[in-house]
């Protein structure tokens, strides 16, 4: 099957859809329509014509980004896709983020390796901890 990637915002039902199918948490039409909105870049995988994958960006463009939302329909995972994502919003990173900026990510599922090809280091206590705050 031929994949190919293109730069854009996916529907906001594309988005939860391959959200749910990949294990990661609900969103609503309704905050997946706003978020989308206010991403700094998006990518959409396809196979032929149907989205399969995506990935984004977040943040302040300047001294924040955070990767959020690498996920690929389970029929498509292991054939390259997740890299084919990271890839690129590693390089949108490299070609807009400035000296000094801060880079984050919260890696589920038993994928720190992954995100390690990337450059990225597991924060570990006693000198760092990931938080977060879900409002249900």
């Amino acid at each position: 099957m031929d994949y190919y990637l293109r730069e854009e915002v996916p529907s906001a039902t594309t988005y939860v859809e391959i959200r749910l199918a990949a294990g990661l948490s609900r969103k609503s039409i309704e905050a997946a329509t706003i978020g989308l909105q206010n991403g700094l870049f998006s990518v959409v995988v396809y196979a032929e014509d149907t989205p399969v994958g995506i990935g984004r960006i977040v943040g302040d463009g300047g001294c924040f980004f955070e990767v959020v939302d690498i996920a690929v329909l389970p029929d498509h995972q292991k054939k390259g896709l997740g890299r084919m994502i990271m890839e690129r919003l590693m390089a949108f990173i490299h070609e807009t983020a400035p000296a000094t900026a801060y880079v984050s990510l919260m890696a589920d599922h038993g994928t720190p390796e992954f995100y390690k090809r990337y450059g990225f280091e597991v924060s570990m206590p006693p000198q760092k901890a990931g938080m977060f705050l879900r409002i249900t």
